[in-house]
Parts: C-alpha cells; structure tokens; sequence
C-alpha cells in the first residue's frame, strides 16, 4: 500500500458527515442534487476535497461517480446544493471558466484529439492562457519525457497508457490547483494500469490536489488520503482511504468481499 495509506489513530469507517477533515477545503460540495434531464443522480450529495489531498470516489455502475465530476467542471448545473471553489460559488460556471479559476479535468473517454500530435494537443490545452505557455510546455516535457520523445506523433499512435498520460499533461497545461480524473485505468492492462497510478501519483506532487474517480477500487483508494463510497448518488461512507479499505462492510458491499 502507498505511504498515503498509513493507519490514523483511530480505526473505523465513518458514515457520511462524520469523518473529521484537516486542513484547507479547497473543493467542497454541499447537500447536492443533479441529474441529466428529469432524471436525478445525485441525491444530497456532500464531499470535501483538501489542499494536497488525492480523494477517490467509489461504488457501484450508476451511482453518480461521474455526474459529481460533471457536476463540479460545469457539464451539470446543481438542482440544490452548492459547489464551492476556495470558498466561492461555482455552481453551474461555465466549464471555460472553470478551468480559467484553476480547475482541470480528465475525462474517462475522449481525452485526447487523436488526429493531432502531442505538441498540439498541449497546445490545445493551454489556449486560454494569457502567457507562460512555452514555459509550461517545457516543464510537462521535462516531466513526462514520454511526450517529448513523440511531441510530432499523432495522438491516435499512441498506447491507451500513454493517452492518459497525454491527458493528464493537457489538463496541467493550466497549472491548475485541483485536477477531476474519471477513471483513469478504464480499459488498461493491470501493468499498465499500475503505471497510469503511479503518474496519477506525480501529479499530485506537484501540488495538484486529485480528486478522482475510479472502479478499480482496491488500487484507487492504495494511492489515496481518503476515499467517498457513492450508492445512488448518496455518499454512504467516508473516511481515511486505508480505513475503508480495512472496512468489512464496505468490503462485503463495494470491494467484493476481498
């Protein structure tokens, strides 16, 4: 297990709104409903995620995972409830803007555009910034030298792997504070996978706190501070990432029993 997951002084799975936070909240949602269309996802919603923190979001197919990330990056307006940014209101700000205030986004399918090379794909995700672009560039390059070793491929020759590290080095382009990852080892082998965790991990030393989605639920939470069990769209537990883990009934109901 990560040296994230070291055991706190105290032991147990809190039920939601009981598990005590540190720190600086730099996301938080607040007694959130959304949904697509008439039809309602998330149901009282409430989750925080802290400065420096990667915070995973588990649970079942359709339990809202997903629609908390859209909900957050302004694909989705809240029905109720509040999304808070440092403390602001940003709730239903258009996803442009969203990235503007500092927060980026990686999404589980078409992450990348295929058709153009890795240097333009970079490009791409820095066009809202107003200057330190070619500074940015060189230091994603220098961190992921992956990329700078096929900065003229397109992004279609690529491995599913390396597309998420492509990914996530255009979500930075924006040095954004606060990065959304919907399941970034979706359709990867587990080597490969473990390898998109570790990445995952980089990032978040770079002073990115993570808040993340993933169905892999054991390896999320490995490399996590703290973890969200969703079942239709209601948090269920919360707690320190490696309590949950250790947690029987949340390993009955969410981790298959392992």
């Amino acid at each position: 297990m990560s040296e994230k997951s070291q055991p706190p002084a105290e032991s147990g799975a809190s039920t939601a709104g009981d598990a005590q936070r540190a720190g600086e909240s730099v996301l938080e949602l607040s007694h959130v409903d959304s949904g697509y269309g008439s039809v309602q996802v998330l149901d009282d919603c409430s989750l925080t995620l802290e400065a420096g923190e990667i915070v995973c979001l588990i649970g079942p197919n359709g339990a809202g995972k997903s629609t908390v990330l859209k909900t957050v990056f302004g694909m989705l307006t809240p029905w109720e409830g509040t999304v808070t940014y440092h403390g602001d209101d940003i709730g239903g700000v258009a996803p442009a803007d969203i990235v503007r205030e500092g927060i980026g986004y990686v999404p589980q399918t078409d992450n990348v555009f295929g058709s153009l090379t890795i240097e333009e794909n970079l490009r791409m995700g820095g066009v809202a910034r107003d200057d330190g672009l070619e500074r940015v560039m060189t230091d994603l390059y220098d961190r992921f030298p992956l990329l700078d070793e096929k900065r003229t491929a397109k992004a279609r020759t690529l491995s599913g792997g390396q597309r998420q590290v492509l990914a996530f080095a255009r979500a930075l382009v924006m040095e954004p504070d606060v990065l959304l990852i919907d399941e970034p080892s979706a359709g990867l082998a587990p080597n490969t996978a473990q390898e998109v965790f570790g990445h995952v991990e980089a990032v978040n030393e770079m002073d990115t706190a993570i808040l993340m989605v993933e169905q892999n639920a054991k390896e999320g939470l490995g490399i996590s501070d703290r973890g969200y069990v969703l079942d239709q769209g209601t948090v269920r537990f919360e707690d320190r990432a490696d309590q949950l883990l250790d947690n029987e009934e949340v390993s009955q109901l969410y981790l298959g029993g392992v």
